[in-house]
């Protein structure tokens, strides 16, 4: 799978927006995610504090370098490394997707559709290439 040239676009034109928003937009994500599925709650029990602070700097940095995925594999092997530690499975994708979308309606107002679908095909393309990560991971260890 690739990202379609629109995707990317897409996805950059909304950079500054994530970098005013980013921290409320993973804060928010975080109170979804724990209230609709408390049961992922203990795999973030190891987790630095901050962590809503580390994932909004992924997402600008995912933004800013989504022209150039390759520069992101050394972070996205230690980020995977971290994952299989804490049981990160690969059905935790799709409900984090759904809690990232739905925290960027909650925090920036009804988006709109072409926004949120690019964001959904970019998170979804990033998902996989972690969960390829830790499956292999997963298999070395």
């Amino acid at each position: 799978m690739t990202l379609s040239a629109e995707t990317k676009e897409i996805v950059k034109s909304t950079r500054p927006v994530l970098e005013a928003h980013g921290l409320a937009i993973t804060a928010r994500l975080y109170e979804r995610l724990f209230s609709t599925y408390p049961e992922v709650e203990a795999l973030f029990a190891g987790a630095a504090p901050g962590q809503h602070e580390r994932l909004a700097g992924a997402i600008l940095a995912y933004a800013d370098n989504i022209d150039n995925i390759e520069s992101l594999v050394p972070v996205v092997g230690q980020i995977a490394e971290k994952h299989v530690a804490a049981g990160v499975e690969a059905a935790h994708y799709e409900i984090v997707g759904t809690e990232l979308l739905g925290a960027m309606v909650d925090v920036l107002g009804e988006l709109d559709i072409v926004v949120i679908d690019a964001w959904s095909e970019a998170y979804t393309f990033l998902a996989d290439i972690f969960i390829e990560t830790e499956a292999a991971l997963a298999t070395t260890a």
